[in-house]
């Protein structure tokens, strides 16, 4: 709900994990509201009955933000998601108290000095959860790995020609002459490995899935196109970003990902430092994965690669090169069109795999390369 008239109250919640505490001041910066604590089963109850058109909320970016946001938007004039920077600047008090907390937090909102957080829609918070749940379940599997190669190198042993964690190879796991508690502990790691490979499958066969459902498939084919980028790195780029319409420059998606270089101008000194790394890590790790990808396989990105890394080495080339990349993708995106250095031939591999694997039912060729002719013509 959205309301036209300067809001009479402004109300902060200050979330904990088992309550939260309410307080409101007037545009005077008078305390209105003391304190109150409530469960947040009670704090429906209450907000549905207190709370109007002519309030102003905020509270902060916990885990359940997103439920009280749903909950309070329809109530109230507007719900702002406080940045963790406003929250930290409370923290950092030297009397801190849930009563004190909320209150400054509400004076914050009063002064307009809350910097805001975007509020994702439904599907962007699903398709997060979802990669951040495979992304858990792919250091599952990495740790599990360590520790059977751990094994090997504790006893001196050589695995067999092959993957070393192929189903042929289990026998010669389950074979070695070990301890009997060791032994033990290789069948449950072999076993756990087993589970998480079929769990990390059916998540990745999800994001496939999602790829072809709205608001993602009309995106999908643009990012695609550029080299480093498979379906699932297009889904965890197209989570993190949400909505690319909310960055009115590449430069701005730059330092989302915090891919832009720090600067500190004062006075007659102006010194450009490393890149920030403040913003969203998965996506820098999205694009730094991508152009090592790029500058292997791709002519272009190949050569500026080799030209950077002559200039400034090759850690800062391939941070560069992201940079690159990241660029490309905010003019993909925002434009919807090809990409000027994409290559047909590599883009139709790409979009053919991803149409025979998600797109359309297995084996009608016919149907694969119509729409594959469809998503070439939205590229141009």
């Amino acid at each position: 709900m959205t309301t036209t008239s300067p809001p009479l109250r402004f109300v902060a919640l200050d979330i904990h994990r088992k309550y939260l505490v309410v307080g409101a001041v007037d545009p005077h910066q008078q305390v209105v509201l003391t304190p109150r604590r409530f469960g947040f089963e009670a704090f429906s109850v209450w907000a549905t009955t207190h709370l109007g058109p002519s309030d102003a909320v905020v509270l902060e970016a916990t885990s359940n933000a997103w439920l009280l946001y749903d909950q309070l938007e329809p109530l109230v004039g507007s719900v702002t998601v406080a940045h963790p920077l406003a929250v930290k600047l409370i923290a950092a008090a030297r009397v801190k108290t849930d009563s004190r907390d909320t209150i400054k937090l509400a004076h914050l909102l009063a002064a307009n000095l809350v910097p805001a957080v975007w509020v994702p829609p439904g599907p962007v918070r699903e398709l997060r959860a979802l990669v951040s749940h495979r992304k858990r379940l792919v250091n599952q599997r990495t740790q599990v790995r360590n520790r059977l190669h751990a094994v090997l190198h504790r006893h001196n042993l050589t695995l067999p020609p092959g993957k070393p964690f192929a189903a042929h190879q289990q026998q010669w796991w389950l074979s070695l002459d070990l301890s009997s508690s060791e032994q033990l502990r290789v069948q449950q790691d072999l076993s756990l490995l087993h589970s998480l490979e079929e769990l990390v499958g059916a998540v990745e066969a999800e994001l496939g899935r999602l790829s072809t459902c709205d608001p993602w498939v009309k995106q999908v084919p643009f990012l695609v196109q550029l080299p480093g980028l498979g379906v699932l790195s297009v889904m965890s780029t197209l989570a993190a970003i949400g909505d690319i319409t909310r960055f009115p420059s590449a430069k701005k998606l730059v330092g989302y990902a915090g891919l832009g270089a720090s600067v500190h101008d004062s006075g007659e000194t102006h010194q450009g430092g490393h890149i920030t790394k403040e913003g969203r890590r998965d996506l820098r790790g999205v694009m730094v994965e991508a152009a090592w990808v790029a500058v292997e396989h791709h002519p272009h990105w190949q050569a500026q690669f080799e030209r950077l890394t002559r200039r400034i080495g090759k850690q800062k080339a391939i941070v560069a090169i992201a940079r690159k990349l990241l660029v490309a993708v905010w003019h993909v995106l925002t434009e919807q069109e090809a990409d000027t250095n994409a290559q047909a031939q590599a883009v139709a591999r790409k979009l053919m795999n991803w149409i025979t694997h998600h797109g359309v039912i297995p084996g009608q060729h016919r149907d694969r390369l119509l729409l594959l002719y469809q998503h070439l013509d939205e590229l141009g």
